[in-house]
C-alpha cells in the first residue's frame, strides 16, 4: 500500500522565494515516486521543451494571457526538471543555474551595471556580440542553433552579421537580390540541373527571409501566419462539401476554386 505523499505547503503563499523553493521540492519528490518521471532523462524530454515553447509563442500571439501564464509554467517545469536531473548526475543544480544567467546578464548589460555609454539600441546589440566572442565564441554565428526552424535559422544568422555591418545598405537591394536569385533558378531549371535548382530555390528563401528583416517582418511568423489561413479556408471547403454530401475528389478545381474565394470574403467581412 502506497504512502500519500506530503505536499509542501508554504508559509507565506506570497513569497516567491518560497513558493519557487517547494516547486523545485514538488519537482524531486516526482523524480522519486513517480515511475514515468523517474525515468526521463535531459535527452528524452529535451522534444517537449521544444513542444512548450511553440504552445507558449501560440499563446502570446493569440494574446491569452491566461494560457500565457499557464505554457511559461510548462517551460519553467523544464527548467526545473532538467537542472534536478543534472544536479542527480553530479553535473549542475537549479542555484548553479540561477547564479549563471545572473552573472551573464550583468557581465552583458555594461552600460546598465558598469560604466560602459551607450547611445541607443545599436550600439547595445553590437556591444552584446562583441562580449560574446570575448567569452570565447570563434564566430558570432555560433550562437545560433541549427536546430531552428530553417526561416528563423536563417532570420538569426542575417540579423547577426548585420551587427558587424555585413549587410546591405538599402532595403531596396535585398529586394533586387531576390529577382537575381529568381533569374538564376530559372536558368537552372531550363538546364534540367535539378541538383543545383534546389540550391538556388534555397538561396531565393534565403533572400525573402533577409528582405522581410528589412521590413521588420519575422519570416518564420509570416509563413506560420499564411499557413494558417491555408488551413482556414481549407477546411472551409471541406465543411461546405461536407454539407452538399460531396468528398473533395469528387469536386472539381473550379468548385473548390468558388468556396475558396467565398472563404476569403467572409475573412474580409469578419
Amino acid at each position: 500500500m502506497n504512502n500519500k505523499i506530503e505536499i509542501p505547503q508554504p508559509k507565506n503563499p506570497d513569497d516567491i522565494n518560497e513558493q519557487f523553493g517547494i516547486l523545485v521540492e514538488i519537482i524531486k519528490i516526482l523524480r522519486k515516486e513517480c515511475p514515468w518521471d523517474r525515468n526521463q532523462t535531459n535527452e528524452s524530454i529535451a522534444h517537449l521543451m521544444i513542444e512548450e515553447t511553440y504552445e507558449t509563442i501560440e499563446a502570446i500571439n493569440n494574446k491569452d494571457d491566461k494560457e500565457f501564464s499557464k505554457e511559461l509554467g510548462d517551460l519553467l517545469l523544464h527548467v526545473i526538471m532538467h537542472s534536478v536531473m543534472a544536479e542527480e548526475r553530479n553535473a549542475f543544480g537549479i542555484l548553479d543555474v540561477i547564479k549563471r544567467i545572473q552573472k551573464k546578464l550583468i557581465h552583458r548589460h555594461p552600460h546598465v551595471f558598469g560604466d560602459v555609454e551607450v547611445s541607443g539600441e545599436k550600439d547595445v546589440l553590437r556591444n552584446w556580440e562583441n562580449l560574446k566572442m570575448q567569452e570565447g565564441r570563434e564566430s558570432i554565428l555560433d550562437g545560433v542553433p541549427p536546430t531552428l526552424p530553417a526561416l528563423l535559422r536563417a532570420q538569426r544568422v542575417q540579423f547577426k552579421a548585420s551587427k558587424v555591418g555585413f549587410d546591405w545598405n538599402k532595403k531596396q537591394e535585398a529586394w533586387k537580390k531576390i529577382d537575381e536569385e529568381l533569374a538564376e533558378l530559372k536558368h537552372e531549371l531550363e538546364q534540367n540541373n535539378h541538383k543545383k535548382a534546389q540550391e538556388e530555390l534555397g538561396d531565393i528563401l534565403f533572400s525573402i527571409v533577409n528582405a522581410s528583416r528589412f521590413e521588420d517582418v519575422v519570416a518564420e511568423e509570416a509563413l506560420q501566419n499564411s499557413s494558417n489561413k491555408f488551413i482556414r479556408r481549407f477546411k472551409y471547403i471541406e465543411q461546405k462539401a461536407a454539407e452538399q454530401g460531396r468528398l473533395l475528389s469528387d469536386m472539381t478545381l473550379a468548385e473548390m476554386d468558388a468556396l475558396w474565394d467565398e472563404a476569403k470574403k467572409l475573412e474580409n467581412i469578419n
